[in-house]
């Protein structure tokens, strides 16, 4: 693995940053419909069930709250993208991650905002043994800056589905659904790395 953007750190855990680009990979921005969508259509549900119970069926009611809510969803996917590309615009069109992953386990850690991608690698080597004294240090003091983090236990995990053109796996728990993302040299040693660990899972790969 030496040879890889994934290194083997001291304490035998697999470390590797990757950096999203907000702008030319949409799979953030997906995600992020996917979820405004759904809260939607509950909604719409949860609706049409309240006016079943209160006034019985009716169809021309039916047809005319559904409407209404296909407007919504169309209104907040429009709302959804230019939120997505303000955002994308102040986070200067970068999502910098590091994922940590051992035998049982995989952590998404998202890096703090104004740290550059070159900062975020030379923290790695530190992690992984290349330095010491104050880089190692400073490896520490990221670990504990990350601004948040998703972990994905292995044993939950029930789909697993990697795509290598936008180098991503989604690892998918019942609750839990995190986005390990990996470069092209080791994304297919990390799927398989996983893949082979999770023994409840249902994995594709695109």
């Amino acid at each position: 693995m030496n040879d890889f953007s994934v290194k083997q750190c001291p304490d035998g855990k697999y470390r590797w940053i990757y950096e999203v680009n907000l702008f030319s990979n949409p799979t953030v921005m997906i995600d992020v419909i996917k979820v405004m969508s759904i809260s939607v259509v509950i909604t719409w549900a949860f609706v049409q069930l309240i006016i079943l119970f209160a006034d019985g069926f009716d169809l021309e009611s039916f047809k005319t709250i559904s409407f209404v809510f296909l407007i919504m969803i169309a209104v907040f996917a429009v709302l959804t993208i230019i939120s997505y590309l303000i955002y994308a615009a102040i986070m200067g069109g970068r999502y910098i991650v590091m994922f940590e992953m051992d035998e049982y386990g995989i952590v998404h850690k998202q890096m703090p905002r104004q740290m550059k991608k070159a900062q975020a690698i030379g923290v790695l080597g530190a992690l992984a043994g290349l330095a010491t004294g104050n880089l190692g240090a400073a490896g520490a003091g990221v670990l504990a800056a990350s601004r948040s983090s998703m972990v994905s236990s292995f044993q939950s995990v029930k789909r697993l589905i990697g795509n290598r053109r936008f180098n991503r796996i989604k690892v998918n728990a019942t609750f839990n659904k995190n986005r390990v993302y990996v470069e092209d040299d080791a994304f297919m040693w990390v799927y398989e790395f996983i893949r082979s660990r999770c023994p409840n899972a249902k994995a594709k790969l695109k």
